[in-house]
């Protein structure tokens, strides 16, 4: 395709594997009336933050990430960040998310605490992908191997999301990070 492909793109199309699965953690909040109005969104609208140059973040966000291959979702990442950083974005293109993806790993940072982008009920947090010690299970015992990991953390808004659901969301991510299919 004509450029490196990083670690996001995967990521990235994990996550919309389990909105799908918890349409939920997709949905927004109309808090304008009371009692307030959660809405389900049947499209995936994937905002990825992205750092600026001055300090700044910004949100650009992949309309119908969830009708895009892994290609083309690596694209719109490419695409839309590196457009973000030079200050080229249109307003739709900043606008209409329904989950977001920090990612402060490329700091170098493993743990991060993430401000839900609101009207979205939440927002995962993707730390740096570094080789760590693992246990793995073998029919002839465990081994202690080396390989790279990361750690994910998620923020979610109490009123839609419990513990037992953000927990299981998170765990979905994982199993398809760990399960990836191409």
């Amino acid at each position: 395709e004509g450029f490196k492909i990083t670690y996001m793109p995967f990521i990235a199309d994990a996550v919309i594997k389990a909105l799908k699965d918890f349409p939920l953690v997709n949905a927004v909040v109309d808090d304008s009336t009371v009692p307030f109005k959660a809405i389900m969104r049947s499209r995936v609208n994937l905002g990825l933050a992205v750092a600026m140059e001055n300090g700044g973040l910004i949100v650009p966000v992949i309309k119908d990430a969830d009708g895009k291959n892994l290609t083309g979702i690596a694209r719109s990442i490419r695409d839309l960040g590196n457009r973000a950083r030079i200050k080229r974005l249109t307003l739709d293109e900043i606008q209409g998310g329904t989950f977001t993806i920090s990612n402060y790993g490329v700091f170098g940072n493993d743990i991060g605490t993430m401000i839900i982008n609101q009207p979205q009920v939440a927002i995962m947090g993707v730390g740096a992908v570094k080789k760590r010690a693992a246990v793995v299970e073998t029919v002839d015992g465990d081994l202690i191997a080396i390989k790279p990991s990361a750690y994910l953390s998620l923020s979610f808004d109490h009123r839609l999301i419990d513990g037992a659901l953000g927990g299981k969301f998170l765990m979905r991510v994982i199993h398809y990070i760990e399960n990836y299919q191409i």
